[in-house]
């Protein structure tokens, strides 16, 4: 069962919930990744309601509330980061490990308006479990690649963190527009700098 559903939908209905009760839910999760990913973590349930194509009363009815709606999809993607971390843990090489992790958690900021700005703290969202479970599996990640010798020993893991958020481009600077994919160049260049010599 999707995370979101199952965060969402009370005990008794994440076993056997209707058949028009789960749909609507699973269409209002659905819209609100997409309006998530697209608009941020400001987006209204009237957005989210008309994007999954049902009124707004639906909404209410199927949802506790637009936070927890926005909390259930953010933890789900952030749940994604976990494993990953976990999976990239246990590659045979800790530097490329570390390095598909970093690809991976560039990529999900730099798709998803939302998250970038949850995992900044913005939105006023409880997603503290997940982020602290997150916290805790970039700490080990870093510091495997730093005893294998593989990341530059003076860079602790919040700085990897920072190093990390700071992939993502703005639109603009100097004047200029980023190129799509900016972030992907970005990523090399601190990749490279966060490697032992």
């Amino acid at each position: 069962m999707d995370g979101a559903v199952a965060r969402l939908l009370g005990p008794g209905e994440a076993i056997a919930p209707r058949a028009d009760a789960r749909r609507n839910a699973e269409r209002l999760i659905d819209a609100a990744r997409a309006a998530v990913d697209e608009v941020g973590v400001a987006v209204t349930a009237h957005e989210i309601a008309r994007r999954a194509g049902v009124g707004i009363g639906t909404f209410y009815r199927r949802m506790p509330s637009r936070e927890a709606l926005l909390e259930a999809v953010l933890a789900d993607t952030i749940d994604e980061m976990i494993a990953v971390a976990r999976e990239a843990r246990e590659h045979p090489d800790p530097w490329l490990g570390f390095c598909a992790f970093a690809e991976k958690y560039a990529l999900l900021r730099a798709t998803s308006c939302g998250l970038n700005e949850a995992l900044g703290g913005s939105g006023g969202l409880m997603l503290e479990e997940g982020l602290g479970l997150l916290r805790k599996e970039f700490r080990g990640l870093v510091g495997q690649a730093r005893r294998a010798g593989k990341l530059r020993p003076d860079v602790t893991w919040q700085d990897v963190a920072f190093a990390l958020a700071s992939v993502v481009p703005g639109d603009h600077t100097l004047g200029i527009t980023a190129r799509d994919g900016q972030w992907r160049k970005n990523l090399r260049i601190i990749l490279a700098g966060l490697r032992a010599v």
